[in-house]
């Protein structure tokens, strides 16, 4: 038996309410009291000397967190906890930033005092998602999402048996067995189930590139419906259709027999049943957005010869079947060079590549041949070793992310990276210049350099310094890996060759950086010297709507992807940051609102900006990656945009109800700074 209890699980559902919780115990209480003296002491330190007086606090926490009812004290606590400065100095000062793959790491790995710091954010964080306490960096909505998806990554703490690691550290493991315990208690076991299923249902609609985190979470999912003692109910019903689609998608995989063995039956297989695993792969990949291990095992197998199983399996239209048959050997080069059971994500974007004709623009086939053969130079292999391991060749791994990026122009994000400018050009190039962005990447990937003018002036990344970003980006796709840094620079170079310039750097930096068609005349909605909502708002306003509105630019669509500028805000309304975004389309949604249709590259594009502004990612005419606005709600968080004035529609039609409204909207929000 193990000297670490694992606590309870919640109530299943349709259980009888489980009986109200017993009064803390003497022992509890006055572990409580002494923790208060220690966090009113920490309250009176300096901020300066609040990192090195913490100690008594977080080792009070931690043994009251590994008793009975210590958590629900330390939640009691959560605002005290915040003011006393217990967070003061560390990334968790910022629980904007935090990501559930890191914390669970940190329980996982982190020492007693950095693991107990963990646990006291994630319980101030339940005491935010239940609104307890009012925290000005992170919304209610977004704690729940984090511990929503913490949960999910570790649900084997809530069920499973303590592992040999956490019997050497028992009071730091039961601690963090109790605050698990706790959040689901209070969250509900079936609720928390069904959240997750929808949350990753909500994440894989708009099709991203990275989908690690959301593989992990159906991981857990797996083994939790598998375990005979846990009851998920009816919520777990949809959950089984993502296990399904990573572990057993087809009849000859259904019981997830393992690669090997996969493999061995596939050799056993008659024409009609390699058919139907074909075809039964591709249903499963296009309907969820996941793709199994045992789908590169079988498309590496008929890859070459089975030229129509291939197709099936691709889940191939008319459309991407001839471009399949103008160049079969490409594609299956592309196969033998990129696809792995390690990389079976880059099938989707192989695909999707296929889908959308690129095959048929000259330069790309070329140009992906040449990505076939290139060898990553010693920076860029290290850099994607760093952030994918040593287990495949570099080569490997960028071609198969060079394939889901020009597969899935909208899946790319930049994480909790600060390089959204760099992340919106990839995705920008991938839809608009794919063959550009090619020949950015493979001087990138062999040189460690790249090269673009700057009003004439030539622009080398290897003879700049950083940029924004002071390491590389990690949580990212390879192609972001490898070419992020190099943007990086080059952008902060144009932007420091702007200094002193009126007005806003990207009326220059975003033209000559991104490509030929962003338009070359910019409006700013803010006095940059003041940070104020600038004089004219109205006038900014009436713009907008006389370029792209098509009731008022003449039914003028978007023909090139146009970066914008909006203020990002949270679901009260309250100023994030300043945020970059393309602008892809115009139309009416299925509702008959004229909506707004962009490019958002922070790996999810749905959010609440407050003020009913709730940003929307499917339901409402989207196409994969996209978020979509009524046009009047996006009007509302936009400080910038670009434009040719030679375009320029009927301003006067714009009705001033209208722009009234979308101010008020504004200086309610964003612009109450």
């Amino acid at each position: 038996m193990s000297s670490t209890p694992t606590p309870p699980g919640p109530t299943p559902p349709g259980s009888p309410p489980a009986p109200a919780a017993e009064a803390p115990s003497a022992d509890l209480l006055a572990l409580a009291a002494k923790f208060d003296r220690a966090l009113d002491k920490l309250a009176q330190t300096s901020a300066f000397a609040k990192q090195t007086t913490r100690g008594p606090v977080l080792d009070i926490a931690c043994r009251l967190l590994a008793r009975p009812g210590g958590a629900a004290q330390l939640v009691e606590r959560a605002e005290r906890l915040e003011a006393a400065g217990v967070f003061h100095g560390t990334d968790w000062a910022q629980p904007e930033i935090l990501q559930p793959s890191l914390a669970t790491g940190t329980l996982t790995h982190g020492d007693r005092p950095t693991a107990t710091l963990e646990m006291l954010s994630e319980l101030r964080l339940l005491a935010v998602a239940h609104r307890h306490f009012f925290h000005p960096r992170i919304s209610s909505e977004q704690a729940q999402h984090f511990l929503s998806q913490l949960l999910a990554l570790n649900l084997n703490r809530l069920f499973g048996a303590p592992s040999e690691a956490e019997r050497q550290h028992a009071t730091q493991a039961t601690a963090t067995r109790n605050v698990f315990a706790h959040m689901v208690e209070r969250i509900g076991f079936a609720e928390v189930f069904g959240q997750l299923g929808e949350e990753i249902e909500r994440i894989l609609a708009q099709r991203p590139i990275m989908v690690d985190d959301v593989k992990l979470m159906v991981t857990r999912i797996a083994a939790c419906l598998n375990d005979p003692e846990i009851d998920s109910g009816a919520s777990g019903l949809g959950a089984a259709r993502l296990v399904s689609a990573l572990f057993g998608p087809t009849t000859a995989c259904r019981e997830d027999p393992g690669l090997e063995v996969y493999a061995e039956r596939l050799d056993t297989l008659d024409d009609s049943a390699l058919t139907q695993e074909a075809r039964a792969f591709a249903r499963a990949m296009h309907d969820t957005g996941l793709v199994s291990p045992y789908h590169a095992v079988f498309l590496r197998r008929v890859n070459g010869p089975g030229a129509d199983l291939v197709a099936q399996a691709l889940g191939l239209s008319s459309t991407g079947r001839e471009a399949f048959s103008c160049y079969p050997g490409l594609v299956e080069s592309l196969i033998e060079a990129a696809i792995t059971p390690d990389t079976a994500q880059a099938i989707l974007g192989l695909a999707l590549l296929l889908e959308r004709g690129l095959l048929f623009d000259p330069a790309i086939g070329p140009s992906l041949w040449g990505h076939i053969g290139l060898t990553p130079c010693p920076a860029a292999a290290q850099a994607l070793a760093t952030a994918f391991g040593p287990a495949l060749p570099p080569a490997t791994l960028l071609l198969a992310g060079t394939l889901s990026v020009l597969g899935q122009p909208l899946g790319i994000g930049q994480g909790n990276n600060p390089t959204c400018q760099a992340a919106r050009a990839l995705s920008m190039w991938a839809l608009a210049a794919p063959d550009y962005l090619l020949h950015l990447l493979a001087r990138a990937a062999r040189d460690d350099d790249i090269v673009m003018v700057f009003e004439g002036q030539r622009l080398s990344s290897a003879a700049l310094r950083s940029g924004l970003a002071s390491q590389p980006p990690m949580d990212v796709d390879p192609v972001s890996v490898v070419l992020v840094p190099h943007l990086d620079r080059i952008y902060m170079e144009m932007g420091r060759l702007c200094a002193g310039r009126p007005g806003d750097p990207h009326a220059w930096v975003n033209s000559e950086m991104h490509g030929w068609w962003v338009g070359r005349d910019t409006a700013l909605a803010v006095d940059l010297p003041g940070g104020t909502l600038a004089g004219d708002y109205a006038t900014f306003v009436r713009r907008f709507f006389a370029h792209y509105h098509p009731l008022h630019n003449g039914n003028a669509p978007v023909t090139h992807p146009q970066p914008a500028g909006i203020a990002v805000t949270d679901s009260l309304g309250r100023f994030i940051g300043w945020h970059a975004v393309t602008i892809l389309r115009v139309g009416l949604g299925p509702k008959g609102d004229m909506r707004l249709y962009f490019f958002n590259p922070n790996c999810d594009g749905g959010q609440d900006w407050g003020q009913g502004v709730v940003v929307s990612t499917e339901g409402n005419g989207e196409w994969f990656g996209e978020s979509s606005l009524p046009f009047e709600s996006f009007a509302s968080r936009l400080y910038l945009y670009h434009c040719d004035a030679c375009d320029e529609g009927d301003l006067a039609g714009v009705d001033a109800e209208t722009v009234a409204g979308i101010e008020a909207m504004a200086r309610a929000t964003w612009a109450a700074r």
